[in-house]
C-alpha cells in the first residue's frame, strides 16, 4: 500500500489564520457528531489544527456550531 502525502488545505489557499465565523469551512473538518477529525485523517498540518481546535471551541461558545451529540 502506497500512502499518498496530504497537503493541508489552509496551507493551500493561503490562509493564515482560521476565522471561528466560517461555519462551512469548519463543518468541512468535523464529522457528524460534530467532533474535530484528527489531523491523520484530514491532512491538516500542525500549525493549522491547533488554530483549527480553537476556533472550532470559540464557535461553540458562540452558538455558531453544535458541542457534541454523543
Amino acid at each position: 500500500m502506497i500512502k499518498t502525502q496530504k497537503h493541508c488545505y489552509f496551507c493551500a489557499n493561503n490562509q493564515p489564520e482560521i476565522d471561528y465565523k466560517k461555519i462551512e469551512e469548519l463543518k468541512k473538518f468535523s464529522n457528524y457528531y460534530g467532533q474535530i477529525l484528527p489531523r491523520r485523517r484530514t491532512g491538516i498540518c500542525a500549525k493549522h489544527q491547533r488554530q483549527f481546535s480553537l476556533a472550532i471551541k470559540r464557535a461553540r461558545i458562540m452558538s455558531l456550531l453544535i458541542f457534541t451529540n454523543k
